[in-house]
């Protein structure tokens, strides 16, 4: 590839990318990362998973130049494509999704919004009535109220049968009604 300090037309750089010439990724990236960035962002809304959209994506271009069809579109706009599929993937991912449900449960338990009287859930006891359970039971509830898992991914996710997720969660709701008084 000569110079880059120019711009070269699209189908010089899909051809020098297919012929695996590094510069033609490096003038990829540096031409077009910021727009494939604010893309990805529009979409994630996290900067750090839109990072990490955005080498995936880039190793996409690299790696699946081939099935870029220049008849059923413009280059830029396959990218897009490719970029905002790897980004809907994300978000549904598993992955994302673990690392959404185990945020500590400290981080719900203690927060309060602006305006917000004193009281929170830990006032109530929340946490001090949930040591009160035996460990099993205690990992459930969290899972399923503090977590947001559903009893079926608790049975995929850590291999706990159903009924027990669902015996122990019942255990843990009745305790939890003594301790707290609540009738």
């Amino acid at each position: 590839m000569s110079a880059h300090n120019h711009s070269i037309d699209q189908d010089q750089l899909v051809k020098e990318i297919q012929e695996r010439r590094p510069e033609a990724l490096n003038y990829l990236y540096d031409n077009y990362s910021g727009a494939i960035y604010g893309s990805i962002l529009r979409i994630v809304q996290e900067e750090d998973i839109a990072k990490e959209v955005l080498q995936d994506a880039f190793m996409k271009f690299w790696d699946k130049i081939d099935q870029y069809d220049s008849s059923k579109g413009r280059f830029f706009t396959w990218m897009v494509n490719v970029t905002r599929n790897l980004a809907i993937d994300k978000l549904r991912s598993k992955e994302l999704k673990k690392a959404q449900k185990t945020d500590d449960i400290g981080d719900y338990v203690n927060t309060r919004s602006e305006g917000a009287t004193h009281q929170n859930i830990d006032g109530i006891g929340m946490q001090e009535a949930m040591q009160g359970l035996r460990d099993e039971e205690r990992f459930v509830l969290e899972m399923v109220y503090f977590k947001g898992y559903t009893q079926s991914e608790i049975e995929k996710e850590f291999g706990i049968p159903l009924g027990t997720i669902k015996t122990r969660l019942r255990m843990a709701l009745v305790t939890m009604r003594k301790i707290l008084d609540v009738e």
